[in-house]
């Protein structure tokens, strides 16, 4: 059964949409180069924020069709969305971490790994002001020590390295369960195609 909910505009808070609306124009703002820590923590959030949320807007839009941001008035499916948008962020954030420091590790022979949960656990400390849930964040720290154990730094960035989001949008999406069995190839493929443009990105601005 197809989603019947429709959208209030003024219900979606405005820092979720400044992304999602103007994402198409960000070819045009000059980038800024990655030279150090800091920099390499912006980039991390702003680039898994931004693939996080079109990803998901974009799915939502595609199965609600045109009308989607018009006289929506459900709370249950507000809170659904919201759920979704800090659950896939987390898990965006553990990818691009992940990727960028086993880049870094491979090409730059960066070794100072262990900055990369100090990285993604202020990130989320951070994001508590913002509204991101605590039981997520303990999730997502959870889960990211769970990664860690088990990460080769130095073939990561090789081998699939942005899988997990990719199906923590298919599995999050708040879009009945038969639709999504048949989205599944095309939600996939549309964060994995965001995020090699995110890879680009990064191989170009990194100056460590």
């Amino acid at each position: 059964m197809a989603l019947k909910y429709r959208f209030n505009l003024k219900d979606i808070k405005v820092s979720d949409f400044k992304i999602y609306l103007f994402s198409l124009f960000k070819a045009f703002i000059p980038k800024k180069k990655i030279k150090n820590i800091q920099d390499l923590k912006e980039f991390i959030q702003k680039k898994s924020a931004w693939v996080s949320q079109v990803t998901l807007y974009n799915y939502l839009k595609t199965r609600m069709g045109t009308k989607y941001v018009l006289h929506f008035d459900n709370e249950v499916l507000l809170g659904s969305i919201n759920k979704a948008k800090w659950n896939i962020y987390a898990v965006a954030l553990q990818d691009l971490t992940f990727f960028c420091f086993s880049y870094l590790n491979v090409f730059f022979d960066y070794q100072d790994t262990d900055k990369a949960k100090v990285i993604y656990e202020n990130i989320l400390d951070n994001e508590k002001l913002n509204g991101m849930p605590l039981d997520i964040i303990e999730k997502g720290k959870k889960n990211f020590d769970e990664r860690l154990k088990k990460i080769n730094w130095k073939t990561h960035c090789d081998n699939l390295p942005f899988n997990d989001s990719a199906l923590s949008l298919y599995e999050w999406a708040p879009i009945a369960d038969e639709l999504k069995t048949l989205d599944r190839k095309i939600v996939l493929n549309s964060m994995i195609l965001k995020w090699d443009n995110i890879q680009n990105e990064f191989i170009k601005l990194i100056k460590f």
